[in-house]
């Protein structure tokens, strides 16, 4: 179980190119490379802002801001599931978005980096190699984290969207190889951290082995089918319902207790499409409030396209085309078994984790 009291410094005000790297404002950066996508995010710090904001209700957007950020399709976990070893397709695929990485860190001459890597690492037998391909190509040290850390980072990552006034909460994030469900207390006494002072305490977690990744290729083909579709949503409600049941939620959340904050690109898509958009914005997105019966309305709506539909939709296209089929399933299980009126949208996660961190790091430096 995840015990550390976290919470998060991450706010961005805009992505950007404006980055200045120099002794008063050093770059920092942060990569998740996960089961489909790698993501990378660039922060410049105005050490003078920071040292007068940090502990601020919120931080003065003076402190710090986003210049850089990138994310692509990769799908490191292809294949993994039969062989249970990372494909040398699918790593010279990671290898070629990090090495988009490396040159944005290098152009912006960033000076504090953390590179994650998540579960299909994890679970591939040869997920060193790529860890050495990562540092003799491009000289970038890729760390691989346990389950918990990662569900440790999403949090910190997560925790500036958390309303302080209701007691719990339930995080969820539905990744490539796994979903992962935190339960947590909000510490109303606990220490302010630096930044956006929601401190709260992780009760309990679980990771369950489906991920839009893995799943969609144990089904191949059929993965897309309302079959399937009703398949997985049963076996994800059946496992949440146990978690709910272990930590007696349900109680809480018959007390209006209770706040549900998803977290996955997946959700994000969702919402995307019940607002209409004509491109993914970011700022419609992150913290929107959504009602969970209107996500599975949107649900039934992707299964039932067909795949040109999908593939052809703005917030969807062709990298999320069949993932999104699989990941709608496991948000219904999670929505089924969680009878919570809405939910808020998280479009943040291990990267922003990352930051809040080096810059607690870097606040503690200067």
């Amino acid at each position: 179980m995840i015990k550390r009291l976290v919470s998060s410094t991450i706010e961005p005000n805009t992505y950007d190119n404006n980055g200045r790297c120099d002794a008063h404002h050093p770059i920092l950066a942060a990569i998740d490379l996960g089961t489909n996508s790698c993501r990378l995010l660039v922060a410049s710090v105005n050490i003078a802002g920071l040292k007068k904001s940090f502990f601020r209700h919120r931080p003065n957007l003076n402190g710090w801001k986003i210049v850089d950020s990138f994310a692509k399709i990769v799908r490191l976990g292809e294949g993994l599931h039969k062989t249970g070893e990372l494909s040398e397709e699918a790593m010279t695929r990671a290898i070629e978005a990090l090495r988009i990485c490396r040159k944005k860190i290098d152009f912006h001459g960033a000076t504090s980096i953390r590179a994650v890597a998540t579960e299909a690492c994890r679970r591939a037998t040869n997920g060193h190699v790529l860890v050495e391909r990562a540092m003799t190509e491009l000289g970038l040290n890729i760390e691989i984290i346990d389950s918990e850390e990662e569900a440790r980072l999403a949090l910190t990552g997560c925790a500036a969207i958390l309303n302080p006034k209701t007691p719990y909460a339930v995080v969820f994030d539905i990744g490539g190889g796994s979903t992962e469900a935190i339960w947590l207390r909000i510490n109303e006494t606990g220490r302010k951290r630096p930044g956006y002072p929601v401190p709260f305490e992780v009760i309990d977690s679980v990771s369950l082995p489906y991920g839009v990744v893995t799943v969609s290729e144990s089904y191949a083909q059929f993965a897309s089918s309302p079959e399937v579709h009703e398949s997985v949503r049963a076996h994800v409600r059946d496992e949440i319902n146990r978690f709910v049941a272990k930590n007696e939620i349900k109680k809480y959340i018959d007390n209006s207790q209770v706040q549900l904050i998803g977290s996955s690109g997946t959700v994000t898509t969702l919402a995307a499409v019940k607002m209409g958009l004509l491109r993914y914005e970011r700022r419609a997105i992150d913290g929107l409030f959504i009602k969970t019966e209107e996500l599975k309305e949107i649900s039934q709506k992707i299964l039932f396209m067909t795949q040109r539909e999908r593939v052809q939709h703005p917030c969807i296209g062709g990298g999320r085309a069949d993932l999104v089929i699989v990941g709608s399933a496991i948000l219904e299980g999670i929505c089924d078994a969680i009878h919570i009126e809405e939910l808020r949208v998280a479009d943040r996660g291990v990267r922003e984790g990352i930051l809040s961190e080096l810059l607690v790091d870097m606040h503690k430096k200067y």
